[in-house]
């Protein structure tokens, strides 16, 4: 059953970093406040919101501290999971900041709370015999033989010919581990940020969870806590203005409006490439088909207009 005035919002990277800004703590705290605006405008209409966020960027920045650190001081580098929970933290004070400034600003009396979140995966997801997703630094063929060294256990391969990166598995997200703490703090009258960067993963055996070197992507994973949550509308705020049919090409078509059914057929046909637009349109699929009203992919500029399916790509349900 669906809770009629709960949204989840899926905030892109653009939320927090622009092309060609740094990323430093400043640029990220004004495209936050840019960003908590229209947030704030679908809280101030009267609707209950969830809030998640990517970090790739920011965790790749926190790797390549840890990696400075290592070779500069001889500090012992943090696993990725702890990488992860790092990066939630920081985002999550940012977010917290700028949208209790934004609704104060606005008389609207309401508190945002950040949850460290853990995504479960399954130990046995084929993502972790072939690990895909780039991470941190890049190095060359004679740093590789050294870091071998001292981790054995990293998989290293070449980047499209720019030097070697280490790669991690991107497991299917399974469960949201902290989803009824989430649910309280949602019914209590709390805006929450929660499972960003699509949550630390861990797996569990004989009931104890460990932590996991991988990366889930956020959008599937915001998906699995808005159907957990029970919410209505799940919307995927990113840099583009919907999704499109052969994408970059002359045929090129934006979907406006698309059943669940119609969408699925693209996505099985491949028009959606996988590190890019794939993970979203799945992502919606998936909202809709375990009872969701609706998912729109849109630009973050235009949550507002998203809400009432007036722009974006806009995945609805049979009866929809």
């Amino acid at each position: 059953m669906s809770e009629k005035n709960l949204i989840v919002i899926a905030l892109g990277g653009n939320a927090l970093l622009q092309k060609g800004q740094k990323g430093s703590f400043e640029d990220q705290y004004e495209n936050t406040k840019m960003t908590t605006k229209k947030i704030a405008d679908v809280i101030e209409r009267g609707y209950k919101v969830v809030i998640t966020h990517g970090n790739g960027p920011q965790v790749g920045a926190t790797l390549l501290r840890h990696d400075a650190g290592m070779k500069v001081y001889n500090l012992p580098p943090f696993p990725m999971d702890v990488a992860g929970s790092e990066t939630q933290g920081f985002i999550g004070y940012m977010i917290q900041q700028a949208l209790r400034n934004e609704l104060k600003s606005r008389k609207i009396d309401k508190y945002v709370a950040t949850i460290v979140t853990r995504t479960i995966v399954d130990e046995n997801d084929p993502a972790f015999t072939n690990p895909t997703k780039p991470v941190g630094a890049f190095y060359t063929k004679e740093d590789v033989e050294k870091i071998k060294q001292t981790f054995p256990n990293w998989v290293i391969k070449e980047d499209s010919g720019r030097g070697y990166r280490r790669v991690v598995p991107s497991p299917d997200p399974k469960l949201i581990a902290e989803r009824y703490a989430i649910k309280t703090l949602v019914d209590a009258g709390f805006v929450v940020v929660a499972s960003g960067g699509g949550g630390i993963p861990v797996v569990e055996k004989d009931g104890i969870a460990s932590g996991v070197e991988a990366v889930i992507d956020k959008d599937l994973a915001g998906q699995r806590l808005a159907t957990l949550l029970g919410a209505n509308k799940y919307i995927i705020a990113t840099d583009v203005d919907g999704a499109y049919l052969n994408y970059g090409t002359p045929q090129q078509k934006k979907l406006d409006r698309v059943s669940v059914e119609e969408m699925r057929k693209y996505y099985d046909a491949g028009h959606f490439k996988s590190g890019s637009m794939g993970p979203k349109v799945l992502a919606a699929i998936r909202f809709v088909e375990a009872g969701g009203e609706s998912a729109t992919i849109g630009h973050l500029y235009d949550i507002n207009e998203m809400l009432e399916n007036k722009k974006g790509t806009t995945v609805l349900g049979s009866t929809g």
